[in-house]
């Protein structure tokens, strides 16, 4: 009986508590069983009980993914990087394309990012060889600090139907409802480098374990602003948080004319899971004209995707109050959307503050060209006013702006552009949201607030 229960205990310390709770070991800890390399040229062997990973001069991306496909799983592992310039990430029902990369081969899907760099995205959601960054981590700014360089960090990722969850150390940082991908493989990454320099340097991995069965989602921290990308839906934990639906998918409902009681008869088209303004030779509210929401808003987080067709011209104001008088469009503070490749106002104002996503011929908007979506492809714009009057910009995930309403420095660029006829302009306590006719045809839809 003695040697029964010193041999169960030793069972016990070697199968550790990867077995305990549901989980397996995705990893054995002595050989690469179960796994294999794909795409690159960089190097994985097992040292010390882990993986390591070590990259390659001009190689590309490599990544050594389980042979086997996983649906519903929340997956754990604790990972190291050598360097602060060696960037890797863990692939999420993954897929593999052997003719694609000219020939090389192409692993896409959604993936983890381990980001030691001073950009610190480390949890946010990146979708490899795809549709580029899903969740970058200026979304959940405050989470950019829990991954801690030169230390082991554990890594959590909940796939539970269409949602995606991360969290770094203990920490929630990214969170993704998707359309695509029900099951596929699970992938570490060693990122490609043309940096001699960073040639050899490491990255380990140990503690790779899975639970695939009895899944229940882990509550997630409040307030952090959700990925959606299902077409105007909101999930359960948007809800809870406080989110809403400006525009339902269906229906007009919510909205009217910015000049009468009731939605425009023409120039505006419900259709396809869109709200859409209909060109019209791109002359200013000549059409249907704007449409505002009934409801005014004082302090919020406002998303939308938007679409727009070559050389377009719209925008999403808010603080509208309807009491400047114009001939034109309403009067608001304006993000901007449009097309700056082909439409003429990209280059007018100063410094380019009409531009996308600018404020409106008062504070450009700081863009990366691989943040901006191509024509015809669909943007997600945010816009988010705090109680304080601190006013942020987002164009797919980025902050590309920020000012604060009613100060000094506001105001002095009021004095200066084509706002300072309309005494206080934008200083309203609150106001309507509003969406453009300005001639050119524009998608909007997953309109959605969340009034802070």
């Amino acid at each position: 009986m003695k040697n029964l229960k010193i041999l169960l205990l030793s069972i016990a310390i070697t199968t550790g508590a990867s077995a305990q709770n549901g989980y397996t070991n995705l990893f054995n800890g002595k050989d690469l069983t179960g796994w294999k390399i794909l795409a690159g040229k960089a190097e994985y062997k097992v040292e010390n009980g882990g993986i390591t990973g070590t990259a390659v001069l001009n190689s590309g991306n490599t990544f050594l993914v389980t042979e086997k496909q996983y649906g519903d799983f929340i997956l754990e592992l604790d990972a190291k990087t050598e360097s602060n310039q060696t960037n890797s990430g863990v692939q999420l029902r993954s897929h593999y394309n052997p003719a694609g990369h000219e020939g090389k081969g192409l692993v896409y899907g959604k993936q983890c990012e381990i980001d030691p760099s001073d950009r610190a995205w480390s949890g946010g959601v990146y979708d490899e060889g795809r549709r580029d960054w899903l969740y970058p981590m200026e979304l959940n700014a405050k989470a950019k600090t829990a991954w801690k360089n030169g230390d082991f960090n554990h890594i959590k990722v909940e796939c539970i139907g269409n949602t995606t969850k991360t969290w770094i150390n203990g920490v929630a940082t990214a969170y993704v409802v998707d359309t695509l991908d029900k099951t596929g493989f699970i992938g570490l990454q060693v990122h490609a480098i043309s940096d001699a320099g960073q040639a050899g340097k490491k990255i380990f991995f140990k503690n790779v374990r899975i639970k695939t069965t009895n899944l229940k989602p882990e509550p997630f921290a409040k307030g952090i602003y959700v990925v959606n990308l299902e077409k105007n839906l909101l999930s359960a934990y948007e809800k809870q948080d406080g989110w809403r639906l400006l525009f339902d998918g269906k229906s007009n409902t919510g909205w009217r004319s910015a000049t009468s009681m009731k939605f425009p008869a023409k120039g505006w088209e419900v259709k396809n899971g869109m709200i859409s303004v209909l060109g019209s030779a791109g002359g200013e509210s000549t059409n249907g004209g704007d449409i505002i929401t009934n409801d005014q808003f004082k302090a919020f987080d406002i998303s939308f995707e938007f679409r727009m067709s070559t050389g377009a011209n719209s925008g999403l104001k808010y603080f509208v109050t309807l009491s400047e008088k114009t001939t034109g469009s309403a009067i608001g503070l304006e993000y901007q959307v449009l097309d700056d490749e082909v439409h003429p106002d990209a280059k007018l104002g100063r410094d380019g503050n009409r531009t996308l996503a600018s404020l409106y011929d008062l504070i450009p908007a700081k863009k990366q060209a691989r943040f901006v979506h191509k024509i015809g492809e669909w943007n997600t714009g945010r816009v988010v006013v705090y109680p304080n009057n601190h006013v942020e910009h987002y164009l797919n995930g980025i902050k590309v702006l920020a000012y604060d309403r009613g100060s000094k420095e506001y105001r002095d660029l009021v004095a200066i552009s084509k706002y300072k006829v309309w005494k206080d302009f934008g200083e309203a306590p609150q106001g309507h949201i509003l969406l453009q006719d300005h001639g050119f045809d524009v998608n909007y839809r997953n309109v959605k607030i969340k009034e802070l």
